[in-house]
């Protein structure tokens, strides 16, 4: 199951499907992606069956699990946390798909060595971002047996930005590097990542949410004024709105970058 897209009534319909296999002696396993997207009664449809065993329950988040799943919920699961890949991790995964993928190797495509040093270190350790990077790179040749090149690669790093989608998979991405920037104490890429957001349209009032949540989430008793501020920035792009938000939010990342980080709260 997708989070986004199921309510409260699909997933007692699979519940129920579960329940039944597991009365004819078969287990289910229910994986739900993004679960942190799930309300807390969402959540709460998933005890019973978690408890008596008729389901095993695999949930998928980008987000801390401590403070996007229910207590009740995350008491009966392990949390296994997923790194990202090393370059030659990733390196396996782009030579596996252009030996494997029917149309990249039906095309006959050549990839130079810079070009190829560029989606790996652009990717993040993220496979899915660079395989979408492949693609779109691909896609601005349309004669045979191409040969793609750094200029590629960059070209296609840029039209991802332009084709932001706010209600996409990439719109996850782009916050969640948002995040990790602050997280990491780089404003740089902070401010570009905030900038890519801005420019494809994303309200400022859920830039300004996600960023009260980093206050307490990442910054805690390390600087307790940081959620002073992001809440009195959430107050003052509500009532400003754009363009002029943009300084706003850039003045709270900036400084949410720059300060000391705890999770000890």
């Amino acid at each position: 199951l997708s989070a986004i897209s199921s309510g409260v009534k699909q997933v007692r319909e699979v519940l129920e499907k579960g329940k039944k296999s597991f009365e004819n002696g078969k287990r289910s396993i229910l994986f739900i992606d993004e679960i942190h997207r799930f309300t807390k009664s969402q959540q709460d449809a998933l005890l019973h069956a978690v408890e008596e065993g008729s389901i095993t329950l695999i949930g998928a988040t980008t987000e801390n699990p401590s403070f996007e799943v229910i207590s009740p919920l995350l008491s009966r699961c392990r949390v296994l946390r997923l790194y990202p890949l090393t370059e030659k991790e990733l390196e396996n995964v782009l030579k596996r798909a252009m030996e494997d993928d029917i149309l990249l190797t039906q095309r006959n495509l050549k990839l130079d060595e810079k070009a190829k040093t560029l989606l790996l270190e652009s990717s993040g350790g993220d496979a899915r971002k660079m395989l979408n990077t492949l693609e779109l790179a691909v896609s601005l040749h349309t004669e045979d047996n191409p040969k793609l090149i750094k200029a590629d690669v960059q070209e296609a790093l840029q039209q991802k930005h332009i084709i932001y989608d706010k209600a996409g998979d990439y719109h996850y991405d782009v916050i969640s590097a948002f995040i990790k920037s602050i997280r990491g104490s780089d404003p740089d890429a902070a401010v570009y990542w905030l900038a890519v957001m801005l420019e494809g349209g994303e309200k400022p009032e859920f830039i300004a949410r996600r960023l009260i949540i980093l206050a307490s989430e990442d910054i805690g008793n390390a600087e307790p004024y940081a959620l002073q501020l992001t809440t009195a920035a959430f107050d003052a792009v509500h009532k400003i709105g754009m363009p002029e938000s943009r300084i706003i939010l850039s003045q709270v990342t900036t400084y949410l970058a720059g300060i000391p980080k705890s999770n000890a709260a």
